[in-house]
């Protein structure tokens, strides 16, 4: 058995694109966990496709280093607001926190969330000063700002008494003393990460571990195995528990209510570096795994006695956007993926929703389509491209923001907080794009401390014009702008925001598109597709130009006749096509239209095919 005192459970957090997976990497290799002669990836603790691509962390997930005689368990979590129910839920599974702060960029939105989240649970921080070799780095400044955050925050005396540590987690050294930066960002010096492996073992406190002996577990995380089933993740609070040992899980059932079971433990796992290590008994204080039940959800308690009762359920902040998701009912399902059923879509959602606390599930008055709540567009977003890559086909509608009545019966609505930092020259586009959005600039920074061409800007905004703004503004700052948003609360109601005044262009048959017919609808509008597109009736193609929409043929051949003039053979190409992502197409449509996702492609289609079935004028069809 592992001496609790002997044991170290922290978590990192930090703004989006702060370093925290980059730390990781370095704290494992450091402490030995690989081989001399293995060879290890970058970013190592990003184990999904979804996260290298996007170079963010997607999911809380656990590794442990070997400090001397301690072994320390790391939690590394999200960054991005969107995913902030993975940092609230693993707050109870550690008793401290590294928190890393850029040293040019200073406390961001989701810094602010992350640290209120760790201050409540009462856990000790270490600061970490990170990537303090920036040119643009501006320790003192961000020092200062950092400890403005936890008093603001209302951190306790000794909470605001947090050790400071400076660090370069791509070089992966780091120091106490703000003097050695220069010396170590030249090479003069040579530095490692062990001043805060130091400061992990003297600052934070080893596992409080509950009185009693009987054994209580949280489950925290949920896992899976192809060999033993579901895996439960959580911290041991008391007691010890060991494999083939019959224990009780308290949990709720669909409606809420409380469920009991009684199941056998057929297998153990602890950290050790990156796997999964089997024993044959998991102490008090340590963070763990357990299989044997395939009904365990985030939020139950696994005891050892039917006399402990459970422990509170972990409660996450609630969603502000819903999603329908419906199957896919077009002439082209099944032809690039598989066609699911209203009861494998249902399945899909709910095991995605038991594993993401953050996300709910509710039922339509249709069979075959499914309302699912969620934090952010980027968060749906995620959730539709993993579904694509497991082969499904199916439909999702426009994201709405959930609306609440005031004590009056007004209208309330989810308002958030947008931090911009983009270069002096877009200032007037960008303001001009969240003013049209309803938003109110609260907040101007420019000049000195965040080099002379850039800006940081604090804009208060309804949720809803926030719909489609982040592909907007990487265009308008030439990709050197950062966009990052924090949830207020709910406010009155900002009225109508603009959103797209034109039509669509919508293909009156099936066929392919055919480069002759194409060029005949350039004058109508911008096209989404080139030639060669198989199309059905009622899908989208383009946007038209005017606020209504028209049907057109793009499948049109030309007319071939026996006479030919060589002026008349000239070569004519289609002069462009925007190509839409997922995203920009969830910004896109409008509610009387789906996108239809498949394995290989993203279409836009009208919800009702049949065009003598729908009106075109944007009055009628849209309610």
């Amino acid at each position: 058995m592992q001496d609790p005192k002997l044991i170290r459970n922290i978590c990192i957090i930090a703004h989006v694109d702060h370093g925290k997976t980059t730390l990781v990497d370095f704290l494992l290799k450091q402490a030995g966990t690989f081989k001399q002669h293995q060879a290890v990836a970058d970013r190592v603790m990003d184990s999904m496709d979804l996260e290298r691509e996007r170079g963010i962390t997607i999911l809380a997930k656990n590794t442990s280093v070997r400090v001397g005689d301690t072994k320390v368990n790391i939690v590394d979590t999200p960054g991005h607001a969107d995913f902030g129910g993975e940092v609230e839920r693993i707050m109870g599974m550690v008793d401290g926190a590294l928190l890393l702060v850029d040293a040019a960029e200073g406390p961001l939105p989701q810094t602010r969330f992350v640290l209120r989240k760790a201050l409540s649970q009462g856990h000790k921080i270490i600061l970490v000063i990170n990537k303090v070799d920036r040119p643009d780095a501006r320790i003192d400044e961000v020092v200062n700002a950092a400890f403005d955050l936890f008093v603001e925050l209302g951190a306790t005396d000794e909470q605001a008494d947090f050790p400071i540590i400076y660090a370069c987690a791509r070089e992966g050294w780091c120091t106490k003393n703000s003097e050695d930066v220069p010396g170590l960002i030249s090479g003069e010096l040579k530095g490692s990460l062990q001043p805060l492996f130091d400061e992990v073992l003297k600052v934070i406190p080893a596992p409080k571990v509950a009185e009693g002996t009987d054994f209580q577990m949280l489950v925290s995380n949920l896992s899976y195995s192809d060999y033993v089933g579901r895996l439960s993740i959580g911290r041991v609070l008391s007691g010890a528990v060991k494999k083939n040992q019959r224990i009780i899980r308290r949990g709720v059932d669909a409606a809420g209510n409380s469920a009991n079971e009684n199941f056998t433990v057929t297998q153990l796992y602890t950290y050790e570096g990156l796997k999964q290590a089997e024993v044959t008994e998991l102490s008090a204080g340590d963070i763990g795994v357990i299989a044997g039940t395939e009904l365990a959800e985030i939020g139950d308690t696994f005891v050892g006695n039917e006399s402990l009762a459970p422990l509170p359920r972990i409660q996450v902040e609630k969603p502000t956007l819903a999603m329908i998701f419906s199957v896919n009912t077009s002439p082209l399902s099944g032809k690039e993926g598989e066609a699911i059923q209203s009861r494998k879509l249902r399945d899909r959602l709910l095991r995605e929703v038991r594993q993401n606390v953050a996300l709910r599930l509710e039922e339509t008055q249709f069979n075959d389509q499914f309302r699912v709540l969620g934090r952010g567009e980027l968060q749906l977003a995620i959730l539709i491209e993993q579904m694509r890559r497991e082969n499904f086909e199916f439909m999702v509608g426009k994201p709405t923001v959930l609306y609440k009545s005031g004590e009056n019966g007004e209208r309330l609505e989810p308002m958030e907080r947008a931090v911009l930092d983009l270069p002096q020259t877009a200032t007037g586009d960008v303001t001009q794009m969240f003013q049209s959005r309803k938003g109110i600039l609260t907040r101007f920074e420019g000049g000195s401390g965040h080099g002379s061409n850039r800006v940081r800007m604090e804009i208060d905004i309804p949720t809803r014009g926030l719909l489609g703004t982040r592909s907007r503004f990487l265009t308008l700052t030439r990709g050197e702008g950062l966009f990052s948003t924090q949830f207020l609360g709910y406010g009155p109601h900002k009225g109508d925001i603009p959103h797209r005044t034109s039509g669509s262009l919508i293909a009156d048959r099936s066929g392919d598109t055919v480069e002759y017919g194409l060029l005949g609808l350039e004058d109508r509008g911008i096209l989404f597709i080139g030639p060669g597109v198989p199309v059905y009736e009622g899908m989208i193609i383009g946007e038209h130009n005017k606020d209504n929409d028209i049907n057109v043929n793009p499948c049109r051949e030309k007319k071939l006749t026996n006479i030919r003039a060589a002026h008349a053979e000239f070569l004519v190409t289609l002069s462009g096509i925007r190509k839409l992502t997922l995203e920009q197409s969830l910004e896109w449509i409008d509610e009387d239209e789906w996108i239809e996702v498949t394995p290989k492609s993203i279409r836009l289609r009208k919800k009702v095919l049949q065009q003598n079935l729908r009106s075109v004028k944007r009055e009628d069809r849209i309610q």
